[in-house]
């Protein structure tokens, strides 16, 4: 309920996006991470979470009838857990599959473990996760994913500039380099990732 949530609120409407589910927050900043840049393009963090936390099963509750109707659900970790396990619940009742950006890292409970068919994590998380140190190359994200299926059906996890690991439960596993392009800004590039993926 404060100016970026009105602006943030007109852009949807005018790019055409469903916002019937948003909620304004009585009294609650809008949610936001603020981008530290280098001189390479690579970026960190600072998130201000604001109206995000008031995230919950009211919410989902409200979506019900699109829920039903879910293949796919790409949950992250800018919401209280609560709300990301209502909502994986009630997206697993009708058949959906459940993909977790766990981003950013923080200690996942069991519940949410299990209710998780795809893990999709950095090498920063990936070595949170997993309690190992991981190296952030290409054969680094490969041994990530190894290890993580060890906790969920399956993993990716990305490197960067120098690609993306995959392996599941089943055997499967492979890694791809990425495709070398002109470095502007690497903001937003994981939740694009995370985004095309599971539309995918």
């Amino acid at each position: 309920d404060d100016d970026f949530g009105r602006v943030l609120l007109g852009n949807l409407e005018r790019k055409g996006v469903d916002s019937r589910f948003v909620r304004v927050a009585p009294g609650a900043g809008s949610g936001m991470s603020v981008a530290i840049f280098d001189d390479g393009g690579d970026y960190g963090a600072v998130i201000v979470s604001g109206s995000n936390l008031t995230l919950g099963e009211k919410d989902i509750a409200a979506a019900t009838e699109i829920i039903a109707h879910t293949a796919v659900l790409l949950l992250q970790n800018e919401v209280p857990e609560a709300a990301n396990i209502a909502a994986a619940r009630a997206v697993r009742r009708h058949g959906g599959r459940i993909v977790l950006n766990a981003a950013p890292a923080r200690k996942l409970s069991g519940e949410l473990i299990a209710l998780t068919d795809i893990v999709m994590v950095n090498a920063v998380e990936a070595e949170f996760l997993a309690g190992v140190p991981v190296v952030d190359t290409l054969e680094g994200a490969a041994q990530a994913a190894r290890m993580l299926v060890d906790f969920y059906p399956a993993a990716i996890v990305t490197a960067g500039g120098e690609g993306v690991a995959y392996c599941d439960r089943d055997g499967q596993a492979f890694a791809l380099a990425a495709i070398p392009v002109k470095v502007v800004s690497t903001h937003g590039a994981g939740d694009e990732f995370a985004g095309a993926f599971a539309a995918g």
